[in-house]
């Protein structure tokens, strides 16, 4: 299976970075895995032109990264979603990359499954309330398959991850998989 993993840090080394490292390391053993870093991309923010409606091949006027990101999940089987969580959301890079998916080319994707990988600095319960939300809606829309996900809250510093069982479960439901 072709696994791409989104992931929206923009904190090179940082505990969302673990978390996608302990999951390739998992996953790999029988997969084909692919990171894109979405802090090694450009991509603007989606204008709702809806212009790739009418254009051929459904292009999207804008001309920055995200036709590579087209391209890459246009030969995934699962898609991993990886994100920090700053103020009850996914970070703004990985929300740009998702709204640029209300585009039509999205319908030719071959996803089937997905995962998503969550940290947070607070530790208060409903955390991730409000994205687990929004990815319900997404699978549920997709007809998409729920591979699991691994939520860790509490972690603030460069490697507070390392002080949890977080890697461990994120390399377990990779292996899973």
């Amino acid at each position: 299976m072709n696994i791409l993993i989104l992931s929206g840090s923009p904190r090179k080394g940082g505990n969302t970075d673990l978390l996608v490292e302990a999951f390739v390391k998992g996953a790999s053993q029988k997969h084909h895995v692919e990171v894109v870093s979405i802090r090694d991309y450009k991509v603007n923010p989606c204008m709702g032109c809806n212009a790739c409606f009418k254009n051929k091949d459904n292009i999207c006027v804008q001309k920055d990264d995200m036709q590579t990101i087209y391209e890459k999940m246009s030969q995934a089987d699962m898609l991993v979603i990886a994100s920090p969580v700053y103020f009850y959301g996914l970070s703004a890079q990985l929300k740009a990359v998702i709204d640029r998916c209300h585009n039509p080319i999205r319908d030719t994707f071959k996803i089937k499954k997905t995962a998503i990988l969550l940290v947070g600095a607070a530790t208060l319960p409903e955390l991730f309330d409000s994205i687990l939300a929004q990815y319900q809606l997404c699978l549920n829309f997709f007809k998409l398959e729920d591979a699991g996900h691994v939520l860790v809250r509490g972690v603030k510093d460069k490697g507070d991850i390392k002080n949890t069982n977080a890697l461990n479960e994120a390399f377990k439901l990779a292996q899973s998989i």
